[in-house]
């Protein structure tokens, strides 16, 4: 498992050469499908952002990302940031902001929303905006 916070940062490679084409700078969820589509990479010696698909990735690991294209993908999806994102539930309760999220980097999907109150499991994200990141509301049964 790995933090969006540890693989922000890390250096991007490419596969074949070992070119560093700039610095992991965030990566895009798709909250209904729990997963990472696409990771966002600012120059080294730019400030222009690049986006890649997930599936340009060979692996990301402690030290660098590796990617076997760095060709842009077409239909790029809209990009929103999810630490300090507003979690709220379907119900309208706020239930805090993202702290971090944990991912597993072989294949990119989501395995929880960390928060000041604990972690979300990925099985309860329904939608992500500008605004907040909604979640399922907790169903508590009586006994």
């Amino acid at each position: 498992m790995m933090l969006f916070s540890q693989a922000r940062g890390l250096p991007v490679l490419t596969l074949t050469d070992a070119e560093e084409i700039g610095v992991l700078q965030s990566l895009t969820v798709d909250a209904p499908s729990g997963v990472v589509t696409h990771v966002r990479v600012r120059g080294r010696h730019s400030r222009k952002e690049s986006v890649l698909a997930w599936g340009a990735l060979h692996a990301i690991g402690p030290d660098a990302v590796l990617v076997r294209s760095a060709a842009a993908p077409s239909g790029v999806p809209p990009h929103h940031e999810l630490p300090g994102l507003r979690i709220l539930a379907e119900t309208g309760d706020e239930l805090g902001t993202v702290q971090d999220v944990v991912f597993e980097p072989e294949t990119g999907r989501i395995e929880a929303v960390r928060t000041a109150h604990g972690d979300l499991p990925a099985d309860r994200l329904l939608g992500l905006g500008d605004y907040a990141l909604v979640v399922r509301a907790l169903v508590v049964r009586a006994g």
